[in-house]
């Protein structure tokens, strides 16, 4: 079916592995009036091995809420459009947002071309539940700013996912340590479908410790997928007394780890009875 002009066609493209780029994907691009990329010199190395020859304009998110006007209309005009980010689903952490709203507002049809997308392939195999979950995007690069957002997520029930990046990785586990606790379930994907594709599932205390022994393992795109915080069952008064005990003479891992041993209680639920506790320590 060929392309329809006046539209604006959102288009995936890979996240690394070449052979992932879709037939109809292909065919899009190849086939409108010009594309719009986030980065034009990235994107042309795509599209030289794909054979496609329409003319690209970079879209970036330093110049889209100026060149959102202009692109729409283009679209009025009967121009055929297409969007692509550096790698997967445009608009998931990369612009393409103001584009499309200003499309919506103007009447004009936008089309999505699904492909690759880092979230859901990481998803699909990081054995966390998957049923439910929250896309968080990257955490603020500071780390005062990082340890407010994950204080609002430490009750998210839902499987949590981020980007990271490869400098910040080890900051961004130790704040998750905090506020999620050493003992909940993680896993981080790196490289999806490159050369060096990995998958690393265990706490998130191990896999800090398995990061910081090696920096080549901090190298790469990362997403890290961190499992929802459990429904804690009723805890007896003694399970609290002991805990806020506890807590007034050691660090909070210690008295966890001690308040286990006493009590018989799961460390993941202790621990999140524990910073509940010690917040509301804090607000009197």
């Amino acid at each position: 079916m060929s392309i329809k002009h006046g539209i604006l066609y959102v288009v995936a493209t890979p996240i690394g592995n070449l052979e992932d780029f879709s037939a109809r994907a292909r065919r899009v691009l190849s086939e409108v009036d010009f594309i719009v990329a986030e980065d034009s010199r990235h994107s042309r190395r795509l599209l030289s091995h794909h054979r496609i020859a329409t003319p690209v304009k970079a879209y970036h998110d330093h110049n889209e809420r100026r060149m959102a006007p202009a692109l729409v209309d283009k679209l009025l005009q009967g121009a055929a459009m297409a969007l692509i980010s550096d790698a997967g689903m445009p608009l998931i952490s990369d612009p393409g947002y103001h584009l499309v709203r200003a499309a919506h507002r103007a009447s004009i049809p936008v089309v999505s071309i699904p492909g690759p997308c880092s979230v859901v392939s990481a998803l699909s195999i990081a054995g966390l539940p998957v049923d439910r979950f929250v896309f968080e995007g990257y955490l603020p690069k500071t780390s005062l700013a990082r340890q407010q957002r994950l204080k609002l997520l430490q009750n998210e029930r839902r499987t949590m996912v981020f980007f990271e990046a490869p400098h910040r990785m080890l900051g961004c586990l130790r704040d998750m340590i905090d506020y999620f606790g050493p003992e909940r379930i993680a896993a981080i994907a790196r490289e999806m479908t490159k050369k060096y594709e990995s998958m690393y599932r265990g706490t998130l205390g191990a896999l800090f410790e398995w990061l910081k022994q090696d920096a080549k393992r901090r190298k790469g795109e990362f997403v890290v997928m961190v499992e929802g915080a459990r429904e804690i069952a009723e805890p007896s008064d003694d399970a609290e007394r002991v805990l806020a005990v506890l807590l007034k003479a050691l660090p909070l891992k210690q008295a966890v780890s001690l308040a286990g041993e006493i009590t018989r209680l799961k460390k993941n639920d202790l621990y999140t009875l524990a910073l509940a506790l010690k917040r509301g320590a804090g607000a009197h």
